[in-house]
């Protein structure tokens, strides 16, 4: 009789908060678990969507690793690019987002607009091809030999010298986002009480006051600004096939996420694909491992 009292008592107080966690548990199990999973059987099989998929041991892996020329350069590619575009618009984010906190309300709220308008944007690209366009005609060709820097049209998005930093710097255009807006989010609960202890203690500038009393209070935004950071830097690739074309020149901008694209997608190799795709989240589990243990070591310190 206690215990049925005891467990009606508990599903009476934790019910609703269950109920409403259950769905989200069942659409993460259903879009995020259930597809890794999948992911890493079919990478040990040969798959093309019409036979039954054949277990291959670790063949693919081994092709992708030893044979794959094009995975090397996708991967160097990636891996130059979350390097770049993940500090500078983690950083970038954070420094916006501590500049914009120091604005009244309404400012704040129109300039966290403004800057996080760009990644809600669509088909932006059109713009950035006109500006980059390879002709005399493109906006910053026709600057440049109006003010006698070049004498003739740059190959700004075909040409391997200059593509990637086109790239680059559409990436952190759009780099914006739901990061930026937890920051923004976090500089607003920071605790008011701890600088002025901190200005009593002998905190003089606000370089101290940022690594001793804000950055402590704001790991829980920091380690979701890394997730999101981390997850965006990996997966870009859709930028590189509308500026530079799919595939670019010389694969000079393909990724992982291009490469796995262009076998499940084009080639209908689902085993082969599915390895590429556990390759690159295996890269990204282990890079926010590192961050989340660096964040958290900050905090404790």
């Amino acid at each position: 009789m206690n215990k049925r009292k005891s467990t009606s008592g508990f599903w009476g107080r934790y019910g609703a908060s269950y109920f409403l966690l259950g769905w989200w548990l069942i659409l993460f199990l259903v879009f995020t678990v259930i597809p890794i999973i999948a992911a890493v059987i079919l990478s040990f099989t040969n798959f093309d969507m019409v036979n039954m998929p054949k277990f291959v041991g670790i063949s693919n892996y081994v092709t992708l690793l030893l044979d794959d020329e094009i995975f090397i350069k996708s991967l160097s590619n990636t891996l130059f690019y979350a390097v770049v575009t993940g500090p500078l618009g983690y950083i970038m984010s954070f420094v916006v987002a501590w500049m914009i906190s120091e604005t009244g309300r309404t400012v704040r709220s129109v300039l966290t607009l403004i800057f996080y308008a760009p990644s809600l944007a669509g088909n932006v690209y059109m713009i950035w091809m006109y500006i980059f366009s390879g002709d005399s005609y493109g906006i910053l060709n026709s600057v440049l030999m109006r003010l006698g820097l070049i004498t003739a049209p740059l190959q700004w998005l075909t040409d391997p010298a200059y593509n990637s930093y086109v790239v680059i710097i559409v990436v952190l255009w759009m780099s914006m986002g739901a990061g930026f807006l937890s920051f923004v989010a976090g500089f607003q609960q920071l605790n008011k009480e701890l600088f002025e202890a901190g200005a009593i203690d002998g905190i003089r500038n606000r370089w101290q006051e940022l690594w001793h009393i804000t950055l402590p209070q704001m790991v829980p935004q920091l380690l979701i600004g890394a997730v999101l950071t981390i997850s965006s830097s990996f997966a870009i690739g859709a930028q590189n096939a509308q500026l530079t074309g799919n595939p670019s020149t010389d694969y000079s901008t393909h990724t992982l996420l291009l490469h796995m694209s262009d076998y499940g997608y084009a080639r209908f190799e689902m085993g082969y694909a599915s390895t590429i795709a556990v390759v690159l989240f295996a890269i990204m589990v282990t890079t926010w491992a590192v961050i989340n243990r660096a964040l958290r070591s900050m905090s404790n310190d």
